[in-house]
């Protein structure tokens, strides 16, 4: 019997689609057979084909930021900007693929010459989270299309409609229908696909626990290119600083954009002592002028509702955990929607807990830690097994050098958010936040390996030294 599926929007409860759980082995087949073909097309080709998608997405806009707001919760406005990481990762992807696996000509010996160029690995597992349903699975999809690999898609079990449309649009824009395929299941689809032999890498945005679990799964298959984005335990240190209002503007900013739900959020807040009180109470005051409301409100909310119910649930039950273990509430969670997973954004002081639970509490939750010396800073900031994202807010260009030098994470800012990276750059994290394969500008590394040939038109080659002479007496008249 196939399972069915269905989504509901977060901020109202109301049943959003409903459809079947589709057939691994289908799925890998067809994406498997349409391969060859798809890959033997010119790159020209390829790069057409998907600049007729950014045209398809620019005329489905409204209609792609309305489905993700009501499946996700996010503000509309927010979704509009996600449809345009969609539109905009096209003409990045390209401009990588040239720069990082364009061919190259090299001279060598006797007029031979040395190429190196690239091959696609087959077919490719995207694995998508279900906070930006459609920017983050694109931006694997995009450059493993571009490369010539044949890709098989599935969506957060959270979001299938976002997931859904999204297919459909590449579809629309002339990507073959065998070569573009879409997986719907849940998380033993997930397990299925990813251990396909007919599949050649996984693509994997989302949680430490699930990232860890592939990689253990495939230790022993080196064939098999994993590249793992998973999450943070992201620090923002905030040092001497005569902007307070920025800088508090910026830390609200980290911590509580699209509901906490990003990976690069910041979840611990690192101020120096001397500034604490002063400081906190300006981020609290703009924390308590943020509005929380569904998608479409009148007046523009700043956040929505996280994904679903036992997210919310288990959010309100980490602040509980905090405060009851030595944390002291500054913004206490609630729950303002009965039955719907609303959540207000909230914030603890941690310093004088002895064990801070080393976890990516994905959700509008900060922690903050008191510190007296940058050192000490410093070695909170690094004090995670995470290390996805860190700013620095205020201080001076030794301390950020300092501050550069020492912090473990992918991403370093200075006077910026932790979250909100461009597309233009690499992007992924050390430690249990990825496996040094950053996607976004450098996602064309995992979407096709180089092949290195030596060649010269005719055989041309002779043997100098270790051979026997030759007897000539033996070789007759």
């Amino acid at each position: 019997m196939v399972a069915s599926l269905t989504s509901h929007e977060p901020a109202t409860g109301v049943l959003l689609w409903q459809g079947e759980a589709g057939d691994v082995e289908a799925e890998v087949a067809r994406a498997r057979a349409a391969w060859p073909r798809w890959a033997a097309q010119p790159i020209a080709y390829r790069i057409e084909t998907l600049r007729r998608f950014v045209n398809v997405v620019r005329r489905n806009e409204d209609a792609l930021a309305d489905l993700i707001a009501r499946e996700t919760g996010k503000p509309l406005w927010d979704a509009h900007a996600e449809v345009a990481g969609v539109m905009s990762k096209v003409d990045i992807s390209v401009a990588a693929y040239s720069e990082r696996t364009g061919q190259r000509r090299l001279e060598a010996a006797l007029g031979a010459r040395q190429s190196v160029r690239h091959k696609p690995h087959g077919v490719m597992a995207v694995l998508g989270p279900y906070n930006f349903p459609a920017h983050l699975p694109n931006g694997h999809i995009v450059p493993a299309l571009l490369a010539g690999n044949a890709v098989v898609f599935k969506p957060s079990e959270k979001t299938p409609a976002v997931g859904e449309m999204l297919v459909k649009l590449y579809h629309e824009a002339g990507v073959p229908i065998e070569a573009m395929r879409l997986l719907l299941g849940g998380p033993d689809a997930g397990k299925a696909l990813a251990a396909h032999p007919d599949v050649g890498g996984i693509l994997f945005t989302g949680s430490a626990q699930t990232g860890l679990a592939i990689n253990r799964q495939f230790a022993a298959q080196p064939s098999k290119i994993l590249a793992l984005e998973m999450g943070g335990n992201n620090p923002i240190v905030v040092w001497d600083t005569p902007e307070i209002n920025a800088a508090a503007v910026l830390v609200v900013q980290s911590a509580f954009l699209s509901s906490g739900q990003r990976c690069t959020a910041a979840s611990r807040l690192i101020v120096k002592d001397s500034i604490a009180d002063a400081f906190i109470a300006e981020v609290k005051k703009l924390a308590d002028r943020l509005i929380v409301d569904h998608p479409h409100a009148d007046p523009t909310p700043y956040m929505g509702p996280v994904i679903d119910n036992p997210t919310a649930d288990g959010l309100t039950e980490s602040f509980l955990w905090l405060m009851s273990n030595g944390g002291k509430p500054i913004k206490h969670m609630v729950r303002p929607k009965k039955g719907l997973p609303f959540v207000s954004p909230a914030i603890i002081d941690v310093t004088a807990m002895t064990e801070r639970p080393d976890v990516e509490l994905f959700g509008p939750l900060l922690q903050v830690i008191r510190v007296a010396e940058f050192g000490d800073a410093i070695a909170e900031a690094n004090n995670t097994r995470y290390g996805l994202s860190a700013s620095l807010i205020g201080g001076t260009p030794d301390q950020y050098n300092q501050f550069w030098a020492n912090v473990r994470a992918g991403v370093i800012n200075w006077n910026r958010p932790t979250n909100g990276a461009s597309s233009s750059a690499p992007f992924g994290g050390v430690g249990i936040s990825g496996n040094h394969r950053p996607s976004a500008y450098y996602a064309a590394d995992y979407c096709a390996y180089p092949v290195v040939s030596a060649e010269i038109e005719q055989p041309r080659a002779s043997i100098g030294v270790g051979l026997k002479d030759i007897d000539i007496s033996a070789m007759g008249d």
